[in-house]
């Protein structure tokens, strides 16, 4: 399809949605005037290695965390692995015709280590640096900004073998692989994003066991947030050895917490637990300290703490990337939960001013999005942001004409994206928003029931790639720099 020919379609779309009759999110959506982003504000679209690549066999590749946790019985929903996925690894330059088709001007997408170092460690790949060296040229041929993020998820299953990221060595690694990546790359790739969700790979890892490598373990949790922090560090500099022009930065899942009731012991749990999922990582990183919520005569012993760790942790981010989905509904648990001084019981994907919920269950909270990046503002001051991912799954199957008439996803961009153009209006200073996700992917634990794509994509029939509505209706946006 022509790109004219989707702009067309999207005006249509972006004309007739008030007359779609859902209610919750399309109603909150429609009816107020149009909003102007700024000049040059970049607007592009995310995915993640493991999520699309497939590929899992080839060039090369090593297997990771992810291969070994969705091969294993009961951890994926159906069995699902992300083998072949979408087949990006093979179809990468479809892929890029989509996004020129679109016209959008940043593509946020991952490394997968293992097909760089298959173990996580010794020298580069080469069928694995090709790679990525191809889908870079291929992007900024077509005019848009690389974007790559060095780690989302997937750390090689022989550094998990040799202890995983409660292993202070995985930090070292991760200063080897950033300096390959930045030795093939850094000479045409001038944005980077270090670690994805520090808080989710971290947290899901190893508290509670419900994302790879499946751990159970709340105090190998804690160690991991501070390798992983070291980390981000180390490859900061790696990348600045390399070319000290690079912007460098990493994604951070931030959320607002809500206390379940108006008890001052579920309001005090609540801030807890927000020192916790959106203070802990950003706040070592720009200041080489930990928000006060361990017990400060054990914090050493449980991070695994050493002298000077302060100066190892503090870099100066030149961009912070936000994903920003829902909040937490927070009570106080006496109990405990495993983690020292914690003691907090959150749900997540739940806000009182929830709209409606996605597909996957998750609370809709448009305000939202301006509340967290004005509360994440409060640490970052006037350090730019990138909205990294914001999106919705949407299952909506195709209609009698099919096409997909996702209306809620637009609905819910809408709605989002005036509330980010009003934290940007009160100071907040977002220069990018990349919409998750480009294609429908293998969903980590909920393997392939969930679609968040603006494209849809057949699993069943080799991966065909169809554009939704959404995709119109976003490729009008991108053309106008504005939204309806």
């Amino acid at each position: 399809m022509k790109r004219r020919d989707l702009l067309k379609s999207g005006l249509a779309l972006g004309s007739g949605l008030a007359m779609a009759g859902h209610s919750g999110i399309v109603q909150a959506a429609v009816g107020t005037a149009p909003v102007t982003f700024p000049k040059g504000f970049l607007w592009g679209v995310a995915t993640a290695a493991y999520q699309v690549e497939g590929g899992a066999r080839d060039g090369g590749r090593g297997p990771s965390i992810w291969d070994t946790f969705s091969h294993t019985p009961g951890k994926t929903k159906n069995g699902d692995t992300g083998d072949v996925a979408d087949d990006s690894f093979h179809r990468w330059r479809e892929d890029i015709a989509l996004m020129t088709q679109l016209g959008v001007d940043s593509y946020r997408f991952s490394i997968a280590w293992s097909r760089i170092q298959p173990t996580g460690r010794g020298p580069a790949n080469v069928q694995g640096l090709d790679y990525y060296k191809r889908l870079v040229d291929g992007l900024l041929e077509a005019g848009i900004r690389p974007f790559p993020t060095l780690y989302h998820w997937d750390l090689p299953q022989a550094l998990e073998d040799a202890g995983g990221w409660p292993n202070r060595d995985t930090a070292d690694r991760m200063t080897d692989y950033a300096l390959i990546m930045a030795e093939a790359l850094a000479d045409r790739v001038t944005a980077w994003s270090v670690l994805n969700e520090v808080k989710t790979f971290t947290q899901a890892g190893y508290w509670d066991g419900g994302m790879a490598p499946g751990r159970k373990e709340p105090l190998a949790f804690l160690k991991a947030t501070h390798v992983a922090n070291i980390a981000n560090a180390n490859a900061f500099h790696a990348l600045k050895a390399v070319n000290s022009k690079v912007q460098v930065g990493s994604a951070y899942d931030c959320a607002n917490c809500f206390p379940a009731t108006d008890s001052e012991a579920d309001k005090a749990a609540a801030v807890r637990w927000d020192k916790l999922i959106n203070l802990w990582y950003l706040q070592a990183t720009l200041t080489g300290t930990y928000p006060e919520l361990l017990p400060a005569d054990r914090q050493a012993e449980l991070l695994g703490w050493r002298a000077g760790d302060e100066a190892r942790l503090k870099v100066p981010l030149d961009f912070v990337g936000i994903n920003y989905y829902s909040g937490w509904r927070v009570w106080d648990e006496p109990k405990g939960n495993g983690i020292p001084n914690l003691n907090t019981r959150a749900e997540w994907a739940w806000s009182p001013r929830s709209i409606g919920k996605s597909d996957f269950g998750w609370d809709i909270d448009p305000p939202g999005i301006h509340q967290i990046l004005k509360r994440m503002q409060q640490l970052t001051g006037s350090i730019p942001i990138e909205i990294t991912e914001n999106g919705i799954a949407d299952n909506t199957p195709p209609g009698p004409d099919g096409r997909i008439h996702d209306v809620r996803r637009i609905a819910y961009l809408r709605a989002h994206l005036k509330e980010l153009r009003r934290a940007i209006d009160d100071g907040v200073p977002v220069r990018a928003y990349h919409l998750w996700s480009l294609l429908d992917n293998f969903e980590w634990a909920a393997g392939y029931s969930q679609r968040f794509g603006i494209v849809h994509v057949d699993f069943e029939h080799g991966q065909k790639r169809s554009p939704r509505d959404s995709a119109y209706w976003y490729a009008n946006v991108i053309k106008q720099n504005a939204v309806a």
